[in-house]
């Protein structure tokens, strides 16, 4: 059991789109097996690699009541998305202490490679579509709280200060 330490914000590699998979290897699933630790310890429901500093475009995810079902995803991508929105109070292990309301598509079809190397399309709903949704965002060099408008940003920054201090 590996647990990675998640970088801190506002470390640069948050902001920086991760590189495409190109095979799905032994590293790549040990890479895999450490995420799943690493979630389990927060605890959380997703984690994608470029918050452990491993800047490749690798997801894993488990929103399920008992956990143990964790779906791992390489280069994920959304092909098709609910209009049906859903809010959800999303946070970061890489921005401790604050949290934010965010409004997500409440379902998504996934297209991804699955540890085995095969292509694979998933729908998700509810919580699992909201948790892919935030490591895909993580993926591309995002965070939660850039869909956030500026007041509220700057406001929930602002706090995560204080409590990193």
């Amino acid at each position: 059991m590996t647990i990675r330490r998640c970088l801190p914000w506002p470390d640069i590699r948050l902001r920086t789109p991760a590189q495409p998979v190109a095979a799905i290897t032994d590293e790549i699933r040990a890479i895999w097996t450490d995420m799943i630790d690493t979630m389990e310890a927060m605890p959380g429901v997703g984690l994608a690699a470029p918050q452990i500093g491993v800047m490749l475009r690798l997801a894993v995810v488990d929103a399920s009541e008992g956990r143990g079902q964790a779906v791992r995803m390489a280069n994920p991508q959304v092909l098709h998305e609910s209009i049906q929105l859903r809010d959800h109070d999303e946070a970061s292990p890489n921005l401790p202490g604050v949290h934010a309301r965010i409004s997500r598509p409440r379902a998504v079809t996934v297209r991804f490679l699955n540890d085995q190397g095969a292509t694979e399309e998933r729908d998700f709903v509810g919580l699992w579509a909201t948790s892919v949704q935030h490591q895909i965002d993580h993926l591309n060099g995002q965070m939660y709280f850039d869909r956030l408008g500026k007041v509220k940003r700057d406001m929930l920054l602002r706090k995560a200060r204080k409590h990193q201090s």
